[in-house]
């Protein structure tokens, strides 16, 4: 089973939903990202938030057409978007995806990727139009090439990554000590068909960016 949750981010920075639609995939709406599901012909499995950013008559609306919409009170100790994960994560789904998770408030984003760091080692992906964002523990991890995503980032997230290496890159490395703060790893490039990029120590994260915000 694969779950995609939809979050209430800008929807200009959605990719085409219905892209990642497929037989065994679970769509979850996150407040007003409920809406941007139904408008893509998408029917949510659940819907979880306060609704606190959704018109009274619109939440009415998805209260009957949505059984299991969950509504939460605005006064809580986790984000609409961490509620909805953490029911996912329970579900034991193969891979989980988290959309309308980038852009607008900067404390929703960074709140969003703490959520990846909340549940590092498992297979979740924070995408938008232009961005996949993954978080890795130490380990050998493969990466196949994908020419929609050019460039490839690795960002240390712990005081220190120890041992990076990186193979079929165009800047490769061989048992490199990154700490936090360091831009050594920006913008790489894969230049054969799949790489590797390993690391013994500390917590990485990888964001895999395309040139233009039209990634579909």
């Amino acid at each position: 089973m694969v779950i995609h949750i939809v979050g209430g981010g800008p929807r200009e920075l959605l990719p085409s939903l219905r892209r990642y639609d497929g037989a065994d995939v679970h769509w979850v709406g996150v407040d007003r990202g409920t809406t941007a599901l139904l408008e893509a012909g998408l029917q949510p499995v659940r819907a979880f938030g306060d609704f606190d950013s959704v018109p009274a008559e619109e939440v009415a609306k998805l209260q009957q057409m949505l059984p299991d919409l969950e509504i939460w009170p605005a006064e809580k100790d986790k984000t609409d978007m961490e509620i909805a994960l953490d029911w996912a994560v329970e579900q034991d789904a193969c891979h989980i995806r988290l959309f309308g998770a980038t852009g607008g408030r900067l404390d929703h984003l960074f709140g969003n990727v703490e959520l990846l760091l909340k549940y590092a080692g498992r297979p979740i992906e924070i995408v938008d139009r232009q961005n996949v964002l993954t978080v890795h523990l130490p380990g050998v991890h493969t990466i196949t090439r994908d020419d929609r995503y050019r460039y490839v980032s690795y960002i240390p997230i712990s005081e220190t990554v120890a041992g990076l290496t990186l193979i079929g890159f165009k800047y490769p490395l061989a048992d490199c000590h990154i700490s936090r703060g360091s831009t050594l790893c920006i913008s790489n490039e894969l230049i054969q068909s799949s790489g590797t990029f390993s690391f013994s120590e500390g917590i990485l994260m990888m964001i895999r960016s395309s040139d233009f915000a039209g990634c579909p």
